[in-house]
């Protein structure tokens, strides 16, 4: 390789294994690309894919040999570009099998292409077993992208939560995760934390479903659907007698009304997928001890059974709860918590998104016509805009969030109507800096907006709030008015 090509091919390195949330990989390519930042993502990613396509028939041409004839530390480099090309040149396909699967569901559907993409690894003098790994971890990525992708926003906090979401999946550095955590990820534990509504199940689901599937050859599907991979229990559901059989199973006969044998939803994951405890803060102290012991030893008992089940699945938890004052008052223990927290991911609520992006409203609202009605129909869309226009109280702080949202597209599809509280006690607010400062989920501007609030319910005048918070008046004035 000559000096351009060798930096060219160290790029493409970099753009393969950064995050495709993240501002790192747009600023590869439009580097690579030489276009301006108004250029749509679809334009930019094809012009990526012909320039690396092209510079690989370029190089390897140049050699007599082909690969062979260059130094070891310019074949790493083309590796890389041909990695790169061969992902992307099938990413269309990947997603037409992802479709297909959600609409199959259990069954693994045949991955026709297979055998097409395979020959392409063995021809670019890649090892069988190579080429099997890389073309499930390129089926792994293509899901992770197109589950983190199905998040809509574009605000800011949204964006560092997909950033956060992939990274939860292929670490800060998926070169480490190539090498050495592409199937060890059954030992990192997941956290969710955020207000009721915001989307944590969403979140979970996401990491749920993109785990590492391998692919069977022999019979020209992976080993499993990953719609299976994934499975969920709400916490909050169970009665403390009846949990430890949700979760681990019963044998019969193992305590009163257990006519039959039940199988918890620990056996029900899969050693490719991951177990979903949400609202994990409501879990009594026994309760804890056992899923502390299922995490550190990876094994558990069926109620009524001395026999041990060996667990091998992933683990989020989600609470919307203040883990560190449930710690603080003994009601979680501190060792199950730090089992928990291999990363902890805090889900921005709603007023925050919309305080940073207003405009992101439209993007979930398509997202949750989309849902409602299997299509996102503009003429509903514009419809149910309208009226959150004309009849939603202003900077409305949907306190339930995107669950609440979507619960309002529902009243209007059928009633045209909205039961909107028509103003906001300093009560109101009171309970919003609460619940805020027990998640860790207001901004210090949300916290000052809602206390300014509070006082000039209280005093009646600027003056007198802007007395007691030490700002000027207009400052105060400005936070008020800004007030939900």
């Amino acid at each position: 390789m000559n000096v351009e090509e060798r930096e060219f091919f160290t790029k493409i390195k970099q753009a393969a294994f950064s995050n495709p949330f993240g501002e790192e990989r747009r600023s590869i390519d439009l580097e690579l690309t030489r276009l301006n930042a108004g250029t749509p993502n679809i334009e930019i990613l094809a012009a990526l894919e012909a320039k690396v396509a092209e510079k690989i028939r370029t190089v390897i041409k140049d050699k007599p040999a082909g690969m062979s004839g260059l130094s070891e530390q310019d074949r790493l480099l083309l590796r890389y570009g041909i990695l790169f090309s061969l992902f992307h040149t099938s990413c269309h396909a990947y997603d037409r099998l992802i479709e297909e699967q959600i609409r199959v569901g259990a069954t693994p559907c045949r991955v026709v292409f297979a055998a097409d993409v395979l020959q392409k690894f063995s021809n670019f003098g890649f090892s069988r077993q190579e080429g099997l790994r890389y073309f499930a971890l390129f089926f792994q990525m293509r899901r992770a992208f197109y589950f983190i992708s199905g998040i809509a926003g574009s605000s800011q906090c949204i964006r560092n939560f997909r950033s956060s979401l992939w990274e939860n999946i292929f670490t800060k550095d998926i070169t480490l995760y190539d090498q050495f955590l592409w199937n060890r990820m059954e030992d990192f534990s997941t956290l969710l934390l955020g207000e009721t509504g915001s989307g944590k199940g969403l979140a979970a689901a996401a990491i749920g479903r993109s785990g590492f599937i391998p692919f069977n050859q022999k019979i020209g599907t992976f080993s499993e659907s990953f719609t299976q991979a994934f499975v969920s229990i709400n916490l909050s559901q169970y009665s403390e007698q009846l949990i430890e059989s949700e979760l681990f199973g019963h044998t019969k006969g193992a305590f009163t009304g257990a006519v039959e044998a039940h199988s918890g939803i620990f056996s029900r994951c899969s050693p490719y997928g991951a177990i979903f405890l949400d609202e994990i803060g409501d879990v009594a102290i026994p309760v804890q001890i056992k899923l502390l012991q299922v995490l550190q030893e990876r094994v558990y008992s069926p109620v009524g059974c001395h026999k041990l089940e060996r667990f091998q699945g992933r683990v989020i938890a989600a609470t919307n709860k203040n883990i560190g004052k449930l710690r603080h008052q003994k009601e979680f223990r501190d060792d199950f918590y730090y089992r928990l927290c291999s990363d902890i991911i805090e889900v921005p609520p709603l007023r925050r998104r919309l305080a940073e992006d207003p405009t992101e409203i439209d993007e979930i609202l398509i997202f949750i016509i989309k849902r409602i009605l299997g299509q996102a129909s503009t003429k509903i869309v514009k419809m149910v805009k309208d009226f959150l226009d004309g009849n939603q109280p202003k900077n409305y702080a949907w306190p339930g969030n995107v669950r609440e949202l979507e619960q309002c597209v529902r009243r209007v599809l059928l009633k045209n109507a909205y039961d909107w509280p028509r103003h906001e006690s300093s009560g109101n607010a009171i309970s919003r800096i609460s619940q805020g400062a027990e998640n860790g989920s207001m901004t210090a501007q949300e916290m000052l907006s809602d206390y300014c609030r509070i006082l000039y319910d209280r005093f009646g005048t600027y003056e007198a709030v802007a007395q007691r918070t030490q700002l000027d008046r207009r400052t105060v004035k400005k936070y008020i008015q800004k007030a939900r």
